[in-house]
Parts: structure tokens; sequence; C-alpha cells
């Protein structure tokens, strides 16, 4: 099967890479580039000669961002060509478009290797619900923002200190917003939870990153056996569902806080099949660039995923609903309880309601942070 790369960066390298190597099967014959990084035959500046080369029967997006990325793959969808994509931020702006254009022209998406890296997460989810309705989904899905955590804890080092050592070894851009303050779990809840729930899901929902976390913070925790750790959580119950993106104070017991480096750790949850975790390397070239050959294997094969955002869920931030630690030198707010010096404990929120008091908090104490508590704590 001839293959056409769209973008010839970490990820479309580790493509390649691994079709050359290990894949006879599949071929990449042309690679959209800029017109001077156009150093070999395969590579084109013009997406037209993609789009109309009759042999080419899959284009793989891996420029990431919104556009044009998000114009190339309509146009190859459209083109009835098969789209396999690892970016996260246009899939989780677009999905329900993708899919619309999918379907009319009979074309195939694929979408895995925008979850968790090499981690088989979209796929596992989509084989569960074949049986079992999911009810709930979590976990650690950016792994720049684990390894700042890890590293805070194991070299007891503050924040500014992690990040641009996550810099340094290439885990987080020269701009890391979109890692520390949770953007890229964002998209990734998004997706899981269309594909999970069956539901176009919000796009407005509450996210909290990491970026006013500090040694101190974690020093705190784990006397009283926790850790923090970065989550995106998904619950959906009665004709309704909910999402969120928070720091999760973890018991120091469970896998979730074990997780070392630049990993990633998602769970759901099923009727009959209980808990199922899933761990591996959440990112890179050649455990995305494995997801992304993965799907292309698939494609070659004949696979044709279903999204299905027609299931009528009402979106309830109430359903995910946990206690919070908040460190603040500002006023306290109503119903916070004092928990030690600086730090207090407020119950019973849900994550929409802990945003907007973290929110009016930060107006007095730029430097304020909140985490959520498992309900029983």
């Amino acid at each position: 099967m001839n293959v056409a790369l769209l973008g010839h960066g970490t990820v479309g390298r580790g493509v390649d890479e691994i079709i050359a190597s290990s894949v006879p099967s599949l071929k990449v014959t042309r690679i959209l580039d800029l017109p001077d990084r156009c150093t070999e035959e395969r590579m084109t500046p013009n997406f037209d000669e993609i789009l109309d080369d009759p042999e080419i029967d899959a284009v793989v997006e891996a420029m990431g961002g919104l556009e044009p990325a998000h114009t190339y793959i309509v146009r190859a969808l459209d083109a009835g060509k098969n789209v396999v994509t690892s970016n996260k931020a246009v899939v989780a702006a677009y999905f329900a478009e993708f899919v619309e254009h999918a379907e009319k022209s009979g074309a195939r998406l694929f979408i895995e290797a925008t979850c968790g890296g090499g981690i088989p997460w979209i796929a596992s989810i989509m084989k569960a619900k074949r049986i079992d309705e999911i009810s709930s989904f979590s976990g650690i899905m950016n792994g720049t923002t684990n390894y700042i955590i890890e590293k805070m804890r194991t070299d007891a080092v503050d924040f500014d200190v992690a990040l641009p050592e996550a810099q340094r070894l290439g885990y987080a851009e020269r701009d890391p917003s979109a890692d520390i303050d949770g953007i890229d779990v964002k998209n990734k809840t998004i997706i899981g939870a269309s594909v999970a729930f069956d539901v176009a899901c919000t796009k407005d929902l509450p996210v909290t990153g990491i970026r006013n976390l500090k040694i101190a913070d974690l020093t705190f925790l784990e006397s009283r056996g926790y850790v923090v750790k970065l989550l995106g959580r998904g619950v959906q119950k009665d004709g309704r569902y909910a999402v969120a993106v928070e720091p999760v104070c973890m018991p120091l017991r469970t896998l979730e806080a074990d997780v070392p480096s630049n990993f990633n750790l998602v769970t759901l949850e099923g009727a009959t099949i209980g808990t199922l975790k899933f761990y591996g390397q959440g990112a890179g070239s050649l455990p995305t660039g494995n997801a992304i050959v993965q799907d292309l294997l698939d494609c070659e094969q004949g696979v044709h995923p279903r999204y299905d955002f027609s299931k009528p869920l009402a979106y309830d931030p109430s359903l995910l609903q946990s206690n919070y630690l908040l460190r603040t030198k500002a006023t306290a707010p109503e119903g916070a309880k004092p928990y030690l010096e600086g730090y207090y404990r407020i119950d019973g929120l849900d994550a929409a309601q802990a945003r907007a008091m973290l929110d009016s908090v930060l107006e007095e104490d730029p430097a304020a942070f909140m985490a959520a508590f498992p309900q029983e704590a």
C-alpha cells in the first residue's frame, strides 16, 4: 500500500523509519514538506500532487496544529483517500466534521496515534465497548507533565528547575503551555470521551494544569500518602456525562503514583470487564510512529473504524465530584476549611465549580494551587 506523509518532523520521520525497516507491505512514496526542506525525490511542497496521485491509498497527517492540517484532512477524505493522523488538536476540534466527510466519500479515518503515543488506547476503548458500556475513564495522558512531577519528586527541585530539564531532553516545547496548562490532555480527553461515550464531546470543559505546582506541595502531600498527577477524566451515567482535566492527589499505593518519567497510564471501566489499565510510552518519534503504522496496517487489511456521536447524553459537570486541596495566601473562599498553614480543604465540588473557585482565588494570589482528592479521602 502506497502512503503519503504530510510532515517529516519527529513523528513523520518515525513513521518513515518504521516502514522502511519493518513493514515491507507499506511504501512511503510521497512526503509533503516546506520547499527548502525538500531534499529527496519523494518530497514535494505541493499537496495537490499527493491528492491527484491515484496510486496513493493513505495519507498520514503528522504536521500538528489546526491549519493547514484541517484543510488537508478534509480534502484527502473528500478525494476518497484514507487518513491516518496523530494530531490530537485538530481531531479534538473537528472530529465530527472529519467523520462526516469520511462517511460521504467512503474513506476511512484512523486516530489511534492522537492519544497515548504507542499505547493502543482508542483501539482498546472501541474493543471494550463492543460488549460493555464504558462508565468512566481516566489517566496520565501527558508525558511532559509526568516527567516534570517525577523530576521534582526525585531530585527535590522546584517546577522552574524541572521544566527546563524537560525542554532540554525534548519532552517539552520551547513554549510548554499546551503541556503544563493541560491543553494537550484536554484534547485527548475530548477524543477519548467522544469514542468511549458515543457523543460529540463538549469542548467547554474545566481544565487546570500544573504550572503552579511547587515542591513544597509534593512534599506535603507525600507525607500524607499522596502524590499529584495530572489526569484527564470522563464519566457517563443515567444519560449524562462529564469530563475534566485537573491535578489529582493519588494515593501512593496506586499504579498511577508509580508511573515514571514521560510514561502514560490510562484506565477504563466497563460493566463486565471491570477495570482495564494500559501503560506505555506516551509520546516520541517511534512510539507515536508505531501507532500510526499499526493504523496503516489496519487500513491495508480493510478495517473500517466506526465513530458514532448520536448518543443523547447531556453534559453534566456534577457527575465528577471530588474533595479539593487549595494552597493559597489569599482570603479563604467560602466553604474552605483550614487544613494546615497555607492549605485549605473544600469538600464536594464538581470540577467546574473547583475551576471557578480557583479562578477567583488566582485574582488575589496568582501562585495558588488546587488539586482534587479522591472523594473518600
